[in-house]
């Protein structure tokens, strides 16, 4: 890559300017290019919506209303290249993405929408001529519950970058009214979880098309009927889209993201209602809602199971007719053969591999194509993305469950299995491979191998990086990999420099800019690596070291005004944010906490020589997962004890702000100094958590998983703070019987550090004296610790002292950080979307010159 000189970075000069090696100060552009519009035409829209939409004049709205009002006028702005975009795709010969996900965790819409219309400028002005602070308006949008973790961000980068490239693209998955759950904490720490409102006002975002409805069947028999198999379903519910405009970043194309909501065909019955039985006249309504109302039902009951796989078929029923329909306009009986060349459909996960079998229903049922046509369609049309070496998180349902629910598809996939067993006969004589490979179990009890049907039924399945892939064909899917090796591939994970670079680091983003000379970055971040020299220029990295105080500063106000948390900016902040999981070992972050509060308090600690430490929280655990709940408790109380002991403060601080999202993270992880990703080593599919703090400026300590092989790679490894058990390491330490055998309580009893905080929980220190409290939590950790928290803990103590010595001396430390920004561009959702065309989806983005004429409608 090359690197363009500069000149030397001075303190006075301006934010937005270079400075040329002739010494002249050129004005850079840190935005999409403007659109054709004036502040002042924009200020006018916007009260034009406000009036005609709102009700109100200016001079009466409130932020709230402004809001609605700027993002309609953003979304008109938007309209003619979406249509545009729309039309090339089905009239053009480049091959779509659609991308079926449980998951689009999107964040607010307003800035990053702004930003990729080409607003920015004009909104900041308009906001001052109608009397409203810009921040005020934009935190007024609710963030959107559509999902939970790295998962559904992973798809809403993914969509993102897809309109950024150009590539014609169809998101699908479901608006959930409820999203998953708004988390609170109550007076003793613990978990609760109410449900999130964020559909309750205007969603000017969201436009439904009711004339694009879908009838989506549930229940019934099937029958056979002049030689064919006939879905006779007992019930129905009605698909309503909600499509949400994708804007690309500088390249004039709006893709669709098409959620779906169910409704009722017979919302209320009169006849019912008069007899007084009001609730038994919504029945059916209350039961279509159902499937929408949240992400991840509970699943602990038959009930929750039922619902959760109503709502995967729902979705990718719904989005495999839309799909027919939007590239087979008014066709009644299309040549579904080409539908593989017209899109290609990328399984996110198992949540949407129940369209396999539906495809191919569609396909039979519908279309009347004979078996083997209809399966040759359908292993050309979809790829799967599997996000997980965990067995118990690959998807497996209840064959009795799917007949019940769907009759029609147990017998397809029930055939699906039968064919497959045949083929494997012909390709080995290993009876317990081909038992094991086996889509649906025997037994009286069969199940359905979601991960399976999605590797037999799809033309490729990827990993998310590159350990993750590796262990995906050595272990997790060994037995395909071996007979069917040419389907398996990896695509390392990214994040989408648009958001969590240019909208959530500004001061960063600028200064990135300056030392480039120019903005070109934020469409293709590989060119960060240009920053590599200016790491040996100590002026620019003083500079890098006080755009992070800054942010720790913003932060710090972000955390009282928000939470009523009083931060130190003065502090090292050190953050831990993610789902609260077992084997993301949050546990052993909260257990280091402990022993170095107990360190402090017995006066075995330098404190001329102590880095003082804002520990930093961010998780949701499952509503069922206990032992995730129990660990929540235990960090809100070990909290609540630290930061009111008199003796550690403006040392040690615990910060676990409620309800982690995206709001958080964007003004959290610009903020961040040290990264924790300290997943057991063999876990963790990829990440991304640990790519936005990389980019962002973080140094990172963590085990050798997951990206974060990939990332200390290309970091560099002197500035990755590795400590723990390899992959192998933890294999050998298993089959030494760790878990079964309580070996972890060797380490329990070798480590003073530890014993001492696992004591303090167990004695009820963090919970007023009740030792009850934790006592799952601990004799988990001394009985079993399946991932091994005991075994790494001396080694993260260990690194932990590191840190410290390396974060005392500032130039070091800031010249590590900058490193990690410059040399992460290889994480940018742009690329890994480059690399899915390349290795999965064999597709491109539309021609440049539609693009041209896209921007100019």
């Amino acid at each position: 890559m090359q690197w363009v000189k500069v000149g030397p970075i001075r303190h006075n000069r301006c934010a937005n300017s270079v400075l040329t090696t002739e010494g002249f100060f050129v004005m850079t552009q840190i935005t999409a290019p403007k659109a054709p519009v004036s502040a002042d035409a924009f200020a006018d829209e916007i009260k034009g919506y406000l009036l005609t939409e709102q009700g109100v004049t200016a001079a009466e709205a409130t932020a709230k209303d402004v809001y609605v009002a700027t993002a309609k006028a953003t979304r008109n702005h938007l309209i003619g290249a979406w249509a545009k975009t729309k039309a090339d795709m089905v009239k053009g010969s480049t091959k779509a993405v659609g991308y079926l996900s449980a998951e689009f965790l999107m964040g607010r819409q307003l800035r990053n929408a702004l930003l990729n219309a080409g607003l920015t400028d004009q909104f900041a002005e308009a906001m001052a001529k109608l009397g409203f602070k810009t921040d005020d308006v934009i935190f007024s949008e609710p963030e959107p519950g559509l999902g939970n973790g790295g998962l559904g961000r992973l798809a809403a980068c993914f969509i993102d970058s897809l309109a950024s490239i150009g590539v014609p693209a169809f998101g699908y998955g479901i608006q959930y009214q409820y999203g998953i759950f708004r988390q609170e904490f109550d007076s003793q720490g613990r978990q609760v979880e109410r449900a999130d409102y964020w559909l309750t006002n205007e969603n000017p975002w969201g436009h439904i098309d009711y004339n694009r409805d879908v009838r989506v069947n549930f229940g019934g028999r099937v029958t056979e009927e002049n030689g064919k198999r006939v879905w006779q379903p007992d019930w129905s519910v009605r698909a309503i889209p909600v499509d949400y405009l994708v804007p690309g970043y500088e390249s004039g194309r709006v893709n669709t993201l098409r959620l779906w909501t169910a409704k009722s065909y017979d919302e209320f019955d009169l006849l019912t209602f008069n007899k007084s039985d009001y609730e038994g006249a919504v029945k059916p309504q209350i039961k279509a809602e159902n499937i929408t109302k949240i992400l991840y039902p509970e699943d602990s009951t038959p009930a929750g199971k039922s619902l959760r796989l109503q709502q995967q078929y729902f979705f990718v029923s719904a989005s495999l007719h839309d799909a027919i329909r939007t590239f087979y306009p008014g066709q009644d009986k299309p040549d579904l053969t080409t539908f593989p060349t017209k899109i290609t459909f990328q399984l996110n996960d198992t949540h949407p591999v129940i369209g396999i079998p539906e495809l191919m229903r569609i396909l039979m049922d519908e279309y009347d194509y004979d078996w083997d046509t209809a399966w040759d369609i359908t292993t050309r049309t979809f790829n799967y993305t599997c996000h997980t070496l965990l067995p118990e998180a690959l998807e497996v349902w209840p064959a009795h469950l799917i007949g019940e629910l769907l009759p029609r598809h147990l017998e397809i996939i029930q055939k699906i299995n039968q064919n497959f067993v045949k083929l494997l006969s012909t390709l080995t004589d290993d009876e317990g491979k081909i038992d094991r490979m086996r889509i649906v179990t025997e037994g009286d009890d069969p199940q359905v191998r979601m991960a399976y049907l999605a590797t037999a039924g799809g033309s490729h399945v990827n990993g998310v990086a590159e350990l993750h892939s590796q262990l995906l064909k050595d272990v997790t899917l060994r037995d395909f990999s071996d007979l069917f090796p040419n389907k398996f591939t990896n695509v390392t994970n990214g994040v989408t420099p648009r958001r969590f670079v240019r909208i959530a680091n500004p001061r960063m983003s600028d200064l990135i800019t300056e030392g480039l000379g120019t903005d070109s970055w934020v469409s293709d971040l590989s060119k960060l690596e240009g920053l590599v020299p200016l790491a040996d220029d100590d002026e620019f990295v003083h500079r890098f070291a006080e755009v992070k105080r800054a942010n720790k500063r913003d932060f710090a106000h972000f955390a009282k005004e928000r939470y009523g948390f009083e931060v130190n900016p003065n502090t090292m902040f050190d953050s831990m944010i993610k789902r609260l999981h077992e084997y993301k070992r949050q546990s052993l972050k909260i257990l280091s906490v402990i022993a170095r509060y107990a360190a402090i308090k017995s006066g075995e600690v330098d404190l001329d020589a102590f880095t003082p430490r804002t520990v930093i929280f961010g998780a949701k655990a499952a509503p069922g997962y206990a032992m995730a709940k129990e660990t929540i408790q235990l960090i809100n109380n070990v909290s609540r004890v630290v930061n009111n002991d008199p003796a550690v403060q403006g040392k040690l601080n615990v910060f676990f702000p409620w309800n982690y999202n995206i709001e958080l993270a964007q003004n959290l992880i610009p903020a961040t100094e040290l990264d924790e990703q300290i997943s057991q080593a063999g876990k963790e599919a990829s990440g991304t958590g640990n790519m936005k703090f990389a980019l962002n400026g973080a140094l990172t300590v963590g085990t050798l998983d997951g990206a974060n092989v990939e990332i200390r790679d290309r970091v560099g490894h002197e500035n990755f703070f590795l400590f723990g058990m390899t992959v192998d390491e933890v294999e050998d330490l298993y089959k030494e019987g760790y878990d079964t055998k309580g070996l972890s309580r060797q380490y329990y009893q070798s480590d003073p550090r530890l014993q001492r905080a696992i004591d303090m929980v167990a004695d009820g220190t963090f919970s007023n004296g009740d030792k009850s409290t934790y006592q799952a939590l601990v004799n988990d950790w001394l009985n079993k610790d399946y991932f091994m928290t005991l075994a790494d803990f001396g080694a993260y103590m260990d690194i932990q002292a590191e840190i410290e010595k390396t974060y005392a001396d500032e130039k070091i430390w800031f010249r590590k950080a900058l490193l990690n920004t410059a040399r992460s561009g290889y994480f940018s959702s742009d690329r890994s979307i480059a690399d899915y065309l390349e290795r999965v989806w064999m597709t491109g983005p539309l021609p440049e010159d539609a693009a041209l004429q896209s921007r100019e409608a």
